[in-house]
């Protein structure tokens, strides 16, 4: 018998995905892939409501998941919808929901920090080949989670509100960009470290692994140059003084970057940097997975469990 199809979708505070997999030899294989850059967080109000053009964004893009899950014919009990920092936090994470549901049949489930920590983990977990104790760092649109663990075992877990969407509406949203915006960045992440800095220090690492898009937007410039796809302090020097010596927000000096990274690449930048120098890290390889394929596994286990 066929194995079922089932579908991971998960509203970040920057991009919406989805993942359409079914099991093989006990793992999930990816048959589809769908991702649209919502930014949502760009849509958060003063009084803490999301706006009512971003909130239309990320429906709209909940419209073409849900075509596509109609294509697939995937059941709705085979569907898995998560919400992470910016439904968090708005104040009318109702509305959008109940808006959502007639569009997707299924209800969002907006999960904690920490239980997105422990999802990014299993992600990496599955999708990325190492050994010893790994920091794994998240970088996501409103939220940066950070997870120690050893083998499938977490040793620590947490998530910070700092992420390159926010950071951007606060430090980089005039162009030209200055040494100061980082500086101002740099001041923001120690604050929000606070405590966990030395939390994190004392526990050490063999390996540091970033996931998702503020990681993945570097790795991609480095690739398109045909360079090491690690990151280190050098490498995030010489982006930071190609993004001050550019005159405009596009950024189109970059070699490398593309338009739909370009809004908050800064950002994730500045963010990177400021944990280099305050975590001590030398050296971060891009994990081949994160949330969207914990996720994935999740379900996996759940339609294995159900069908026993």
């Amino acid at each position: 018998m066929p194995t079922p199809a089932y579908a991971a979708i998960t509203l970040g505070s920057n991009s919406f995905n989805m993942l359409i997999a079914k099991t093989k030899g006990g793992q999930p294989q990816i048959i589809a892939k769908y991702k649209r850059k919502v930014r949502l967080a760009e849509g958060i109000g003063e009084d803490g409501h999301l706006t009512a053009e971003v909130m239309q964004r990320g429906l709209d893009c909940l419209a073409m998941f849900a075509q596509m899950l109609a294509l697939h014919k995937i059941h709705p009990n085979h569907v898995a919808v998560i919400a992470t920092a910016t439904l968090r936090c708005i104040h009318n994470a109702d509305e959008f929901n109940q808006k959502a549901i007639p569009l997707l049949g299924h209800p969002i489930e907006i999960i904690s920090g920490m239980r997105e920590a422990e999802l990014i983990y299993q992600g990496m977990v599955a999708t990325t080949c190492g050994q010893g104790r790994r920091l794994v760092i998240d970088i996501g649109g409103a939220s940066t989670e950070f997870i120690i663990g050893d083998g499938h075992q977490v040793q620590f877990k947490t998530s910070l509100p700092m992420g390159s969407v926010t950071f951007n509406r606060r430090f980089f949203n005039n162009a030209p960009l200055q040494e100061l915006d980082f500086d101002d960045a740099k001041q923001e992440v120690l604050e929000v470290l606070g405590e966990h800095r030395q939390r994190l220090k004392d526990l050490g690492w063999h390996c540091v692994v970033g996931a998702s898009g503020a990681v993945q937007s570097v790795v991609e410039v480095l690739m398109h140059r045909k360079q090491s796809e690690i990151i280190t302090l050098a490498v995030l020097n010489q982006l930071k003084a190609e993004i001050l010596a550019e005159e405009h927000a596009s950024l189109m000096g970059i070699i490398g970057l593309s338009a739909e990274r370009a809004p908050t690449f800064a950002a994730g930048v500045a963010i990177l940097f400021a944990l280099f120098e305050f975590l001590g890290i030398e050296q971060l390889s891009l994990s081949g997975g994160a949330l969207r394929e914990g996720v994935l596994v999740m379900l996996a286990q759940r339609i294995l469990e159900e069908a026993i």
